[in-house]
Formats: structure tokens, C-alpha cells, sequence
């Protein structure tokens, strides 16, 4: 377990611009933010903000928002742990850690550095290995595009990697997946006589092979095993490559093979990942839409195909949203991705690809085809079938889309639309307001920053308004009364752990810093969906002292407002003692006192 200090002292010490822009790109300085067009979603636009002075960027298209550590998390696909050491590696800090909870960076960098090693070994016997440079020749492939993708081969021999690595019976490559003990405890390479494809993580280090043999013996495809480096459901092959093109044409295709995913690059289709021996899992969904809303699944014709889009579209379904778009592609049965690409040509395969039968279409095409409509027995039947996918889709997420697929089910099962939902269990749709976006008005991005939707107000309650300026100036916390503090709202909790937090020392630098400290507390929505809405807010610096202030007084009202009524019910009922009756006397004129004092036209 990482420190919370720790992290609390990494946070004040990046700056979250040089964080974006080195994973990211270049962003434009506008007032005293900076902004960009949105890496989590597709834009012409430049909706996202990333504030130096809070440490916290957010988008006013999608909502993204968090700091340098969300942003790590969200747009490179690392765990919590990774993107706090890529942090402190930055910046020359080391990760202190707390139990045995986080396996220590130094284990992984050692299988790192044997994938590595493993991974030139094969690309070198690549160059002395006529029948592998036949096969690929073969296959089309150019010596520029074999060595983009890092291709090599794999000798025919029971360890050549000992060539390599003298300590060959080391236990670590074992743990790498690189070598196998067989029953009788002889060793020897995982990998032989194979086309050799490294796999790469998100931020392009080789944590895995995936080989294929040069005839057809079996098993055509062999991927390396599960390992601490590599889990083979979360991974994508080619996803390293491919981001920089995934969001320059505005979607991801998801193919089926290693050689379909090199065959596509090398006519100009860059955009393009694979799934790695298993079916296309929720986590490839997720990492994908981390990089567009737009994936279109491309898949063989055949009955094997649609099974395969079948599976594909089912896991999506946990993850969808009204901004995002899934598609699928079916080839004629004549074809995969790679012969059609050589021989219709790459513009012919893009042209499919944009026409590609989105979900909800898929989704009620392959239900009619497999229950009857005309029949009353076949409309039920494909309602019930219906029901569990309906269901997965996230109504809040995906509201619109969940009413449109319940629409178009009401119209093919002949029910109404309130009859489907209820068959399928659904509650009633919330309202779907689709989040702004900004409107530059013909001005270009490089003339000014993004034009905001008209700025929030200051949230109405004294205990949320409270929050909202310490989330603007977290110092403001050391200056708050606990004992004025009510602990009956989800905001007057978050406000006293902030001030507990302050009250032993914690320092509180800035509002990313803030939200990384309450992380997996719960306090952390309260504290996200008020940090949300303060992005989204026109602050006046000149002023928020004095609203601080006001705020202050109001909330010394409340807490005076509360004990007044509490003693005068006491009085209606007789329960009043004389020196009960002489503190009531003294709070109303206090009271009295301190509304004098209040400026209400701030609060």
C-alpha cells in the first residue's frame, strides 16, 4: 500500500501540464489554464482544460475530469500503482510502500528486461533465417513493416534462448513465459519454429510473444502464458501502435489476427488492434474507448464470425454510452482482413468499415434471426432473449440508447414501448441531458480558449457552498469550525474529513491532490461530482474571500437559527427553565447582531 502522504507530496511536486503534454501532446495556453481538443473523446473543438494552479484537468464536452494520476489511469490504461511510480520516476522519487500489498516496480523491471532481451534475439535470427523471411515475403510483408512491429523468429531447437541467457534454468524466465519444465523437469523454449510478435504494453514495453507457425502444424497461433507482466484479457495486440492513429480517424477496428493487424498497416490502415487468443473481453472494450467512440469489430462472414461478433457485442454491452458507437464489419466468406485489403486496396476497406451495421442493429437482426416474429411465440421468445442484454446496458450512461433499443424491440414484437420495458424489467428512463459542448462560433482554437455553457451558480446549501471554496482553495479548511459543522449531508461529511485531515498536519496543496487523498473513500463521489461542478464555474479571485467570509457568518446563522428553534419548541411545551429563557433572549440578539453583518447579495 502506497502512503497517502506520499502521494499527497508526488501531487505537489508534478505539474500536471508536463504530465499531459509528454503522454498526450501540446497544449494551448489560454488565461491561466490550458487547453486541448479532449484525448477521451471525439472532438473538432478544444473542450479540455487542464488547470496548473488546482493540478486538474477537465473536460467540458464529457465531463473527464482528475488529476495527473486519473489522467494516467484513464488515458494510458495504467493501474493506480503504475501511474503513481511512472510519476515518482519522473521526477526522481521513489514509491515507499506500506505491507506487502504492491509487488515491488523491481520485479517487473527484471521480466521487462528478459522480454526484451528474448524479443532482439528473435529479430535477429530473423535475418539469418531464409524460410522465415520466405514465409513473410509470402505473406506481403516488407522488411519496414516486419521491423515496425518488432517481428521476429523463434529457431527450431529445444534452447536457443540460452544463447542469450547463460543462467538459462533462472527461475525468472520461467516467470516471463519464455521457457517451459516439462514433466520430467527438463527445460526448454516456449517458443520454436514460430513467426515471433512481441506484445506490447500501453506505454510500449514487450511483455509478451504471441508465435506463428510457418506451416500448418498445430497450434497455428501460441501466446505466451499469463504472467506477472501479461494477462491476456486486458491486452490488445498492436493498441501501442495504433493510438496516435485511433485518434486521428476518430475510431479503433478490432480484427482477429497479429497478421491481420501488420497486413492492414502496411497498406496505410494503422488504426487497427487485436484481440489475443480469446474472445474481445469488457477490458479491451474499456481501454479502447479510453482512446475513441467509435469501434468498429471486423469479423469473417462465416458462422464462426458472427458467433464472434455475438461475444464481442455482449461484453460491450457493461460499458456503452450515448457518445459512443460500436459497430461490426462482416467480410465476404472468400475473405479475411488481409486478402480483402490486397484485393480491394485500403480505401475500399475504410469505405466498409464506415458503413459497418452498428450494435442495436446487429443486436435485433441476430434476435429476429433466431426467433420467428411473424409468430406470437417468436415475439416472446425474442423479447425474453432480449431481456438480459437490455438490461446491461447502464442507464445512466447509455439512457437514450436503452430507450431506442427498447423502441425498436416494441416494434418488432408488436407490444408497446411501456410493454417491453416493463417485460424487461427496466425502470422508468431518466431524463438524458447530453453533456455541452463548446461552440467556438467560427473562432479557431489558436484565437482564444473554448466558450463555456453559462457558468454554474455557487451550490445553494451553506454546508455545499462550504465545500465548493474549499475544493477552490483548500487552505480555507484550516479557518473552518468542526463544531459548526453538521455531519447529516453527504457534503457535511466530506467537509469534516478535510478538516481532520488539515487538524494532523496533512498537507492539502491543490484540488487534485485533494481528491487523490480521498480515493477510495467514501467520500470520494461527493468530493468528484463537486470537483466537477467547480470546473465548470467562473471564479472570481477578487471576491472569494469575501464569499468565504459571508459564507462563514451565514453558516454561524444556521448553526444559531437551529439552537433558536430547538429552545422555542422547548417553550411551547413549557420546558423552558429561566436560564434556558435567557440563552434563547441571547441568541436572538446575536442573531439580530450578526445579520447586520451579512452581505446577502453573496450568498
Amino acid at each position: 500500500m502506497i502512503p497517502s502522504s506520499f502521494i499527497q507530496d508526488l501531487l505537489a511536486r508534478v505539474d500536471i501540464v508536463d504530465v499531459i503534454e509528454r503522454f498526450y501532446g501540446p497544449l494551448k495556453k489560454s488565461g491561466v489554464d490550458y487547453y486541448a481538443r479532449c484525448p477521451f473523446h471525439s472532438e473538432k473543438s478544444a473542450s479540455f482544460s487542464v488547470s496548473p494552479t488546482k493540478q486538474f484537468y477537465y473536460c467540458f464536452g464529457c465531463g473527464a475530469h482528475g488529476s495527473a494520476i486519473r489522467f494516467l489511469m484513464e488515458y494510458s490504461s495504467f493501474s493506480y500503482p503504475e501511474a503513481v511510480e511512472e510519476l515518482a520516476r519522473s521526477i526522481g522519487m521513489q514509491v515507499p510502500q506500506e505491507g506487502r500489498t504492491f509487488k515491488p516496480a523491481e520485479d517487473h523491471q527484471d521480466l521487462l528486461g528478459l522480454t526484451s532481451t528474448a524479443a532482439k534475439f528473435y529479430q535477429e535470427t530473423l535475418k539469418t533465417s531464409p524460410a522465415a523471411i520466405d514465409y513473410l515475403k509470402q505473406r506481403g510483408l516488407s522488411g519496414a513493416i516486419a521491423a515496425r512491429f518488432g517481428i521476429g523468429y523463434a529457431p527450431d531447437g529445444w534452447q536457443p534462448l540460452q544463447k542469450v541467457f547463460p543462467d538459462y534454468q533462472h527461475k525468472q524466465l520461467l516467470s516471463a513465459g519464455l521457457v517451459i519444465d516439462d514433466e520430467q523437469g527438463r527445460r526448454h523454449d516456449r517458443f520454436r519454429h514460430r513467426i515471433m510478435f512481441p506484445i506490447h504494453d500501453r506505454r510500449g514495453r514487450i511483455i509478451a510473444f504471441g508465435g506463428r507457425v510457418l506451416d500448418d502444424s498445430k497450434p497455428k497461433y501460441l501466446n505466451s502464458p499469463e504472467t506477472p507482466l501479461f494477462e491476456k484479457g486486458h491486452e490488445l495486440y498492436g493498441l501501442f501502435l495504433a493510438q496516435k492513429a485511433i485518434r486521428d480517424t476518430g475510431f479503433a477496428l478490432v480484427v482477429e489476427g497479429y497478421m491481420d493487424v501488420v497486413a492492414l498497416a502496411q497498406f496505410g490502415v494503422e488504426n487497427v488492434v487485436a484481440a489475443l487468443g480469446t474472445a474481445t473481453t469488457p477490458h479491451h472494450i474499456k481501454a479502447l474507448l479510453r482512446q475513441t467512440n467509435r469501434i468498429v469489430f471486423c469479423f469473417d462472414g462465416d458462422e464462426a464470425g458472427r458467433r464472434a461478433a455475438w461475444r464481442a457485442q455482449e461484453n460491450a454491452l457493461d460499458a456503452l454510452r450515448d457518445d459512443v458507437t460500436l459497430a461490426f464489419l462482416f467480410l465476404p466468406p472468400e475473405h479475411d482482413p488481409d486478402t480483402f485489403v490486397r484485393s480491394e486496396g485500403a480505401d475500399a476497406f475504410r469505405t466498409a468499415a464506415a458503413q459497418a451495421t452498428p450494435l442495436v442493429s446487429f443486436l435485433l437482426n441476430t434476435l429476429k434471426e433466431r426467433c420467428d416474429p411473424a409468430s406470437a411465440e417468436g415475439r416472446a421468445r425474442l423479447i425474453h432473449e432480449a431481456k438480459p442484454l437490455i438490461t446491461r446496458i447502464p442507464a445512466d450512461a447509455a439512457a437514450v440508447l436503452r430507450l431506442q433499443l427498447a423502441k425498436a424491440l416494441a416494434e418488432v414484437s408488436h407490444l408497446s414501448q411501456a410493454e417491453v420495458e416493463h417485460s424487461c424489467g427496466l425502470a422508468p428512463a431518466p431524463r438524458h441531458q447530453p453533456p455541452a459542448n463548446p461552440d467556438f462560433r467560427g473562432n479557431t482554437f489558436r484565437d482564444q480558449a473554448p466558450r463555456r455553457t453559462a457558468p454554474r451558480q455557487p451550490p445553494s446549501s451553506t454546508i455545499a457552498k462550504l465545500l465548493w471554496l474549499v475544493l477552490q482553495h483548500p487552505a480555507f479548511a484550516a479557518r473552518l469550525p468542526l463544531g459548526l459543522i453538521p455531519d447529516n449531508s453527504a457534503e457535511g461529511r466530506a467537509l469534516i474529513a478535510i478538516i481532520d485531515l488539515v487538524e494532523v498536519g496533512e498537507p492539502v496543496d491543490n484540488l487534485g491532490a485533494l481528491i487523490e487523498r480521498f480515493r477510495d473513500t467514501p467520500h470520494s463521489q461527493t468530493l468528484s461530482n463537486m470537483a466537477t461542478a467547480l470546473a465548470d464555474t467562473e471564479f472570481d479571485d477578487a471576491n472569494v474571500e469575501r464569499l468565504f467570509e459571508d459564507t462563514l457568518k451565514k453558516l454561524h446563522a444556521d448553526a444559531l437559527t437551529h439552537e433558536i428553534d430547538t429552545l422555542t419548541e422547548s417553550a411551547k411545551i413549557g420546558a423552558l427553565s429561566a436560564l434556558d429563557r435567557r440563552r434563547l433572549n441571547e441568541l436572538i440578539m446575536e442573531k439580530q447582531s450578526l445579520s447586520t453583518h451579512i452581505k446577502t447579495g453573496n450568498l
